[in-house]
């Protein structure tokens, strides 16, 4: 039995910086440039791995250099590839970030063999989904596929998590086998019509999502202000403050939060130890360039966790 399972995306980030985005039209110098591997499937699967928790993945791949790298790093990390599909014909997806000095950034996909994921490729996997404790699925793969997974684990009492990225119209149906959903909070604006900037309508933003799509709980990141989290089941709410670190790139941070919130759950934390946890972690990955390699161990996690407890 596995503690985690993960659907979701496989992505080479190649990724630029530069001072500000360039105008439309316009050719600008870079200051650098480097290539990761990334995506928030093997994103959240290796944050999850890296938080001590038995990590599956599922998803497609291409029979190119690129998959040949994903396999190695998420074999180095311990997580299950049983369940990868190689595509004979389609490249691996690849991602294109542009990183600002502030650590902020924009990003470009193209799915390439993440889009030919099916419904009957999660179904072969049945059996690692409806075997493990916390099912995490984002909104990169083809909803059909996103669909299945979701139905296949909730019918078989797995927690579900939802990361609503790319952010746009949600199936009724598919939010319908959703227990957690974990928006940032450009995706919960979009979700709701309300301005996160605001911070009184944080938590109308939480209550609204939760009603609406029936939810267990809602958890709205709010990057460097940290999360808040409401829990329609234990009838609370809770604001996180953020960590204070030296921020240098956020590509990933929103993934290692949700892949350390899975963990966390699957071990039997309580959701707000979860989320505070989560909250830790997500910061720790801002102060390493890339994706999949910025998520933390649990020990530097719980390390800084235990900083801010201990402080006067």
């Amino acid at each position: 039995m596995n503690d985690v399972c993960v659907l979701g995306s496989f992505m080479k980030d190649l990724v630029a910086s530069a001072e500000r985005r360039p105008l439309p039209g316009e050719t600008l110098h870079g200051t650098g440039f480097a290539e990761f591997l990334g995506g928030k499937g093997v994103n959240q699967a290796i944050a999850a791995a890296r938080m001590g928790a038995r990590t599956a993945i599922i998803g497609t791949i291409g029979e190119d250099r690129y998959g040949e790298e994903f396999l190695e790093l998420l074999s180095a990390n311990g997580v299950d590839t049983s369940w990868v599909v190689r595509h004979p014909s389609l490249g691996t997806g690849v991602g294109l970030p542009l990183v600002l000095p502030d650590g902020g950034n924009s990003i470009i996909i193209v799915s390439r063999a993440n889009a030919a994921i099916t419904a009957l490729d999660v179904e072969a996997a049945t059996d690692v989904l409806t075997a493990s404790k916390v099912l995490s699925v984002q909104l990169e793969l083809p909803v059909e596929a996103s669909h299945t997974a979701l139905r296949l684990a909730s019918t078989a009492g797995v927690t579900t998590i939802l990361t609503p990225a790319p952010v746009g119209p949600v199936d009724p149906t598919l939010a319908s086998y959703v227990d957690i959903l974990v928006p940032n909070e450009v995706e919960a604006a979009a979700l709701t019509g309300l301005n996160c900037d605001d911070e009184s309508q944080v938590p109308m933003i939480a209550r609204k999502l939760a009603e609406d799509w029936d939810l267990r709980a809602c958890v709205v990141t709010l990057g460097a202000r940290g999360a808040y989290v409401l829990d329609r089941v234990g009838g609370f709410e809770e604001r996180i403050s953020a960590h204070e670190v030296d921020t240098v790139d956020t590509v990933g941070a929103g993934d290692a939060f949700c892949g350390s919130l899975a963990a966390s759950l699957a071990h039997g934390a309580d959701l707000v130890d979860a989320v505070r946890l989560a909250n830790a972690a997500g910061a720790l990955s801002t102060t390493v360039n890339g994706a999949a390699d910025s998520a933390p161990s649990q020990a530097a996690a719980l390390a800084l966790l235990d900083g801010v407890r201990s402080a006067p």
